[in-house]
């Protein structure tokens, strides 16, 4: 399948798979960014993806990155939905420092990946009823499959 994207500076490359077997590809900063300790920032991609219909784009950070940079996404990864590809939708990274010195992130250095999911969209049937066991919460499938191995 292919997708339409928009680089908007063009001496940088299109973002590669690595290798055959990776299902991520590579999203790298268009511009030099600094993170303070414990702030936050927008690295800009760019990129605009034209994300096909039924599936979502998941940026998500690289497994280096809090180890190598220090740096992670807040909330572990971003949604991309299919009709953010407008002329000013250029994919930005949210990334943590959680260090306590400030981080450089540089043009052209990898600051994620980026994943196509297939998605659909359901309708909702309520009920007043559910008929499974609990599970009992936050945490719980051990409790659960012990009590299904007790009877």
């Amino acid at each position: 399948m292919k997708v339409r994207i928009k680089r908007i500076d063009k001496t940088l490359p299109l973002p590669m798979y690595e290798t055959d077997g990776s299902v991520g590809f590579d999203i790298l900063a268009r511009e030099d960014v600094v993170v303070n300790p414990k702030e936050m920032a927008m690295v800009p991609s760019n990129l605009i993806v034209e994300v096909p219909e039924k599936y979502m784009l998941v940026v998500a950070s690289r497994s280096s990155a809090p180890s190598k940079k220090g740096i992670s996404p807040p909330h572990g990864f971003g949604i991309i939905d299919h009709d953010y590809c407008g002329e000013k939708d250029e994919i930005k990274v949210l990334v943590y420092n959680f260090r306590e010195t400030p981080v450089e992130i540089k043009r052209g250095e990898k600051i994620a990946q980026g994943v196509f999911v297939r998605i659909d969209k359901f309708e909702w049937q309520e009920s007043d009823e559910i008929f499974k066991e609990s599970r009992g919460g936050f945490g719980s499938t051990g409790g659960y499959g012990q009590r299904l191995m007790a009877n």
